[in-house]
């Protein structure tokens, strides 16, 4: 079988389904955190339609993820933003501030105050905006999430930011970034922090794993199986799961070249890093 397919997502549920594992969007993790929870969470890059297709199959089984829409005119569709909330998932802000504002964080803080107000105002009367998460354009030199070092989220309302917002140590990660799941050198912005704090247990968590050896939907589900960790994050970019081969062939051609730039990317910023420290 095909990866990165909804047959192939829709195995991957059915999978959940089985174990002990609820699954909650990245609102109710950050408000409850329950035990023995996966948190489902997709970014809404492009292909607004494959992204309704995946919630509507989460719908079918009766389960509620979170989706982070960017105020884009291929994905900012109001009528799709309600049909998802209707269907009982999140809907947040996939803020790329930063990059529009070229690094002006005042700039930027204003874009954000009315993206955020266009994305409540089309998700009026059927849901809140409760949560919102950080774009990464591998081309921008800026990370988006760096707003929040001179501003905070929540004197807009929010509850949290999943990159800021949720302890790594304590919960694993998994995304589809390069379209793949393996931690490959091709992460430019996707990365997350984990500060090892004073607690050893938590150090050991992410050790049950090596994130390296998982690089297909069957070895995410093998390890959903295994029940082996408490909480588990997934990031899941529907635009990536395509069903007709067509759309499918494209899809796996673009990210092997993106994917190639991105290796680049990184190996680069590597070098300069290096330079600023030896120097």
């Amino acid at each position: 079988m095909r990866d990165f397919t909804l047959t192939k997502y829709e195995s991957l549920l059915q999978a959940i389904k089985k174990t002990n594992y609820s699954t909650c969007t990245v609102y109710d993790f950050l408000k409850n955190e329950p035990e023995n929870c996966i948190i489902l969470r997709h970014d809404v890059d492009r292909a607004v339609n494959r992204n309704l297709a995946m919630a509507k199959l989460e719908h079918r089984y009766r389960i509620k993820s979170t989706y982070y829409f960017r105020h884009i005119e291929e994905t900012f569709k109001p009528e799709i933003i309600r049909q998802m909330a209707r269907m009982g998932h999140e809907i947040g802000f996939h803020y790329e501030v930063m990059d529009k504002a070229n690094g002006d964080m005042d700039r930027a803080i204003e874009i954000f105050k009315e993206e955020l107000e266009d994305l409540r105002k089309a998700a009026e009367k059927v849901t809140k905006i409760n949560t919102v998460c950080m774009h990464g354009n591998p081309l921008k030199p800026w990370s988006n999430r760096d707003l929040w070092r001179k501003y905070d989220f929540r004197d807009f309302g929010l509850t949290g930011e999943p990159y800021l917002s949720i302890d790594y140590n304590k919960v694993f990660y998994l995304t589809d970034t390069g379209r793949t799941w393996a931690d490959l050198k091709i992460r430019v912005k996707d990365t997350i922090d984990r500060p090892e704090g004073n607690s050893k247990e938590k150090s050991r968590a992410n050790k049950k794993v090596d994130p390296r050896a998982i690089s297909s939907t069957d070895d995410v589900i093998r390890l959903i199986q295994s029940e082996k960790f408490s909480q588990i994050c997934l990031l899941v970019h529907p635009n990536r799961w395509c069903e007709d081969l067509g759309g499918w062939t494209k899809e796996l051609l673009l990210q092997n070249v993106k994917n190639i730039g991105k290796a680049g990317i990184v190996w680069y910023r590597n070098i300069q890093r290096y330079k600023e420290i030896t120097h």
